[in-house]
């Protein structure tokens, strides 16, 4: 019988779930955003300030974006827990990933809203 000690660790179907759903809303956005500039062509720079300018697309792509940077943080953290096996190191790893995420969102809201 193997004993398993589970120490902090979100194993399970909760992290699974969110890694699918993640990935299901960037997909669904993909497909919508690249229908849309399949129909509408944009040529220039306007063009993009025009789609971007409407709220509906402002908040489907802080979405999309906020759905990548949680898939990746499910996936990073899943990693660090199987290959930085001390706890200190892991820990640090973990504040890095999780700064740099952080700072990549408040970098995707600037941009959609500096305009």
């Amino acid at each position: 019988m193997v004993k398993r000690i589970v120490t902090g660790a979100h194993y399970g179907l909760k992290d699974w779930l969110a890694q699918r759903i993640t990935a299901l809303v960037m997909a669904v956005y993909v497909v919508v955003f690249a229908g849309m500039l399949l129909v509408c062509p944009v040529q220039g720079h306007e063009q993009w300030r025009t789609l971007f300018d409407h709220q509906t697309m402002r908040v489907a792509t802080l979405i999309f974006f906020l759905s990548l940077l949680w898939h990746a943080w499910v996936g990073m953290r899943d990693i660090l827990m199987d290959y930085a096996k001390h706890t200190g190191v892991r820990l640090g790893l973990e504040v890095i990933v999780v700064l740099v995420l952080v700072a990549y969102a408040l970098w995707a809201v600037e941009i959609l809203w500096s305009f």
